[in-house]
Parts: structure tokens; sequence; C-alpha cells
């Protein structure tokens, strides 16, 4: 059982979400374009990219310590970790068949469906 009386630490709040990628620059490309950002930014520490997103980011990571190094690279996301938000799930469904993602789901319950990054990692969108 917990005690709400003890302080803790740690804020209430996610700071970025991290991403397996086995290829960075080509994560890179597919992530801005997927979100309509430029991909300006530079890649760091050589495995790693940063995307702004204005409140919860991103990292796109090959993940050297993880597995990145293993071959096949550091596994991927099997079940949605988060989800992408959207105004309109029709356009944004139809978008990502545009840009060529591989859609796991039709849209479900006109609120949410499944797709699929470049590496395999299982995504979210949601209206």
């Amino acid at each position: 059982m917990t005690n709400n009386s003890v302080s803790s630490p740690i804020k209430q709040k996610i700071g970025t979400v991290f991403i397996p990628v086995r290829n960075v620059h080509k994560a890179k490309d597919w992530y801005c374009e997927m979100l309509g950002i430029p991909a300006n930014g530079e890649i760091q520490f050589g495995h790693l990219y940063v995307l702004d997103m204005g409140g919860v980011g991103l990292i796109l990571d090959e993940m050297p310590m993880w597995g990145g190094n293993d071959e096949g690279g550091a596994p991927n996301f099997r079940t949605p970790a988060f989800m992408f938000q959207t105004d309109d799930i029709w356009k944004a469904y139809q978008y990502m068949k545009d840009i060529g993602a591989e859609l796991v789901t039709d849209i479900q319950d006109d609120h949410w469906f499944a797709f699929k990054d470049p590496d395999g990692n299982l995504l979210m969108m949601c209206q």
C-alpha cells in the first residue's frame, strides 16, 4: 500500500519517449515527414535524434547499450507504448496510407488505428 503523505522527488510528468530504431538517419526522415516538421536537426552522439514536439518529445535512438549493436538492433515496440494525437482520424489514416506506413488496423470505433514505423515499432494514432 502506498503512503500518499510521503513526498516523492519524482515529478508527475513524462519527459521524453525513446523509440528504438535501426538507422537513426532513415528514422529521422520518416518521423519528420510523418509529423510535418523539418528534418534539420543533428544526429547526437552518433545514434540519437531529438524531435521537439512542443510537449513530451521523442528521441529516435539506435540504443547501442540496449541491443542496438546486436544483429537486428534493439527490440522494437510490440505493443503501442504511447499514442500520437490527431483532430481528424480519417485524414490521419489517409495521410499515413499516402506516406506508405504499414497500417496494422483499420480505424477502430471512429477513434484510433495502429500502424508500424519502418523499424517495425507498433504505434497508435488517436482522435
